[in-house]
């Protein structure tokens, strides 16, 4: 082997955003504690797992030594129908958040004349926002929430420069809850020009819909989705996943919904092979089987109701959240809370030193956050 290191040799190094860039620190799985079932409320999982169908699917999967459709023309003829969208006008990706990342790549980063475009999104949302927007060379414009949870749409507007490219609404908001009207989107695409491109994400839909409105809710439209926007607005692009309400998280697969006008470089900045055969089989059967999983769902929102008026009965006051997790906004004890729930066998997803974000999970687990939760709110829990 060839020796080529001398006292002089640099160090290799990667780009400059690098040194900037938050590190994305996924769900950890519970600590074992004697006595108790683990469980993780840490990574917004559907705990049910795949309907039965899909599994047969996955189980069954036999061509893992071809390649699949890059375009995956199937998975969007199959959406297309299911949805009542062109095809042409799906992208899939790697997760949502692949497919996000094909956003940016095509219409965010550094310019010839070294200036950056720049991404404006919610802050507390998603925190993979700041990575892809990092790495996609763009500058991240961060718009603090409201003290209820809901992004500052007002202010978000307000902050729409001439360098801005894309902004990202999240609606139900990860980790906070809160999701948008109907009326509230339309609100503010008015004041978006049409050359910026909004990003509604939508990871947490089929969650949403399947909530009771309140009157408020009702009187704006109702809850914020994106087919019945994206044909009013050329400049809109839905993000969806199969990883939450299905429960695909470890297949990874997701898409995007757009015109035209955005397919046509989406396609070319989508990474070739991203979402694998059977992925792309097992999301199939989930649309062929999508009332077997709304039926999940519906158990899933049911628990988080319960979950909601324990807490609410206990003395938390928590945003109203129309997703499959609650979060609590615990300042400076956000890391006492997360320790007792190791100490109860429970991961639960810490965002100190702003709060914590628990998954609605098994009943049982429920069950033991309902009784941390009042523990720690009493004191007994210390």
């Amino acid at each position: 082997m060839t020796e080529n290191l001398t006292p002089d040799s640099q160090k290799i190094t990667p780009r400059h955003v690098f040194g900037n860039l938050p590190k994305y620190v996924a769900g950890k799985p519970p600590q074992k504690v004697e006595g108790l079932q683990q469980y993780k409320l840490s990574s917004n999982e559907n705990p049910l797992g795949p309907v039965p169908a899909v599994q047969s699917v996955i189980q069954k999967f036999s061509a893992s030594n071809r390649y699949p459709d890059p375009l995956c023309t199937d998975l969007r003829e199959a959406l297309g129908s299911k949805l009542g969208v062109d095809p042409e006008d799906i992208v899939t990706g790697g997760g949502s958040l692949g497919a996000l990342s094909q956003i940016l790549a095509a219409f965010a980063g550094g310019n010839q004349d070294g200036s950056q475009d720049e991404v404006i999104y919610p802050w507390r949302s998603f925190e993979a926002y700041p990575i892809v927007t990092g790495l996609a060379g763009a500058k991240e414009v961060r718009v603090p929430n409201l003290p209820n949870g809901e992004h500052d749409l007002d202010a978000m507007a307000a902050a729409i420069t001439d360098r801005t490219k894309v902004v990202i609404l999240c609606t139900p908001n990860n980790p906070t809850g809160p999701a948008l009207t109907k009326k509230k989107v339309q609100d503010f695409m008015a004041k978006v020009p049409s050359d910026i491109v909004v990003v509604l994400d939508e990871a947490y839909l089929e969650f949403c819909l399947a909530s009771e409105l309140t009157d408020q809710e009702g009187a704006e439209g109702g809850l914020a989705e994106g087919i019945d926007l994206y044909s009013e607005y050329n400049n809109l692009v839905i993000l969806r996943t199969f990883s939450k309400a299905a429960g695909l998280a470890g297949l990874r697969v997701g898409y995007s919904i757009s015109h035209p006008e955005i397919t046509q470089y989406l396609r070319v900045s989508a990474t070739t092979f991203a979402v694998t055969k059977v992925a792309e089989e097992a999301a199939i059967a989930s649309l062929e089987h999508s009332e077997e999983i709304a039926d999940q769902v519906r158990h899933l929102v049911s628990e988080r109701t319960r979950v909601v008026d324990a807490l609410t009965d206990q003395g938390w006051d928590i945003p109203a959240t129309r997703a499959n997790f609650v979060w609590l906004p615990l300042g400076e004890r956000t890391q006492d809370f997360a320790r007792l729930a190791d100490d109860n066998a429970l991961s639960v997803r810490a965002f100190h030193p702003e709060g914590v974000r628990v998954s609605i999970g098994e009943d049982e687990a429920n069950t033991r956050f309902i009784r941390i939760a009042g523990e720690f709110l009493d004191g007994s829990g210390r």
